[in-house]
């Protein structure tokens, strides 16, 4: 899944949670039903960059409440 922004590094996503940003997901293309609730993988920058990071991460309707 990716993070509605496009952030370019795992620090900068980190350091927007600790912040108390809101960070929402998504699942592009549509190919697989969303998860709204639960553990979630996501992965970044978005495609077509190549994918530099990746982190789990726990969402309730669809927003981020915890990452590792």
């Amino acid at each position: 899944m990716y993070t509605v922004k496009n952030y370019r590094t795992k620090k900068q996503l980190i350091e927007e949670f600790k912040a108390g940003v809101k960070i929402r997901v998504y699942q592009p293309g549509g190919l697989f039903p969303a998860v709204l609730n639960g553990e979630i993988a996501l992965e970044g920058p978005h495609f077509p960059e190549p994918h530099r990071w990746y982190a789990q991460a726990t969402i309730k309707d669809g927003v981020v409440v915890k990452v590792k």
